[in-house]
């Protein structure tokens, strides 16, 4: 049986709120997959989506929520109530696997948001959720995106062919996640405060 009116926990950090999308975003979220920047490196390719397309994939994300019990959050600035972009995860039928993603506004970059809003995600996979291992899916030639997984402890997992595009594997088992996260508090692993980590011994930055 499918699980139903699934309640939606907020995260926070110190400067994000990850809470459940409502339906006053819209225009804010339509904004965001009408960007051709935002959309160049996504599975998608980068034309920009009507809104009706937008429309259709709020409701994607709404739903994952019920039926898969996760799913992506609405990134804000705590301090203006801002809309920054999407965080969180992605695991529909015949995906690859548990998948963490992060898709913010152009406006947002260049500040340090998606890996801190990652970073939080993360640790509720592993703390909350209980899960095995999580992927990142990041295409060759978006090297910020590569570098907010890196800061987060994923390390490369190979190449994938994703949507019919060739796109790098990123990932970290629980384990590994626990391991490094083993000296903090336990209030400090729940609000995602995991230390960068580097790649491991023999394992080349993906080109």
């Amino acid at each position: 049986m499918l699980p139903r009116m699934v309640k939606i926990p907020t995260l926070e950090t110190e400067r994000l709120r990850l809470r459940p999308l409502r339906e006053n975003d819209f225009e804010e979220y339509a904004a965001l997959y009408a960007d051709p920047e935002v959309l160049r490196h996504l599975g998608g390719g980068p034309e920009p989506w009507d809104r009706g397309r937008s429309w259709r994939h709020m409701a994607f994300i709404r739903g994952h929520w019920e039926i898969a019990g996760a799913g992506m959050w609405v990134a804000e600035r705590k301090e203006a109530d801002a809309f920054l972009g999407l965080i969180g995860f992605a695991a529909p039928e015949g995906w690859p696997g548990f998948e963490l993603a992060w898709t913010l506004a152009r406006r947002c970059w260049g500040h340090g948001y998606a890996t801190e809003g990652a970073r939080a995600a993360l640790a509720h996979a592993f703390t909350v959720l209980k899960k095995d291992r999580v992927i990142s899916l990041i295409h060759p030639e978006n090297r910020s995106s590569i570098r907010v997984a890196e800061r987060i402890g994923e390390s490369p997992q190979g190449r994938i062919l994703h949507f019919g595009r060739e796109m790098l594997c990123f990932g970290i088992d629980r384990e590994t996640y626990l391991r490094g996260a083993a000296h903090l508090e336990p209030a400090e692993v729940g609000a995602g405060l995991f230390p960068p980590a580097g790649l491991p011994p023999g394992v080349q930055e993906a080109p």
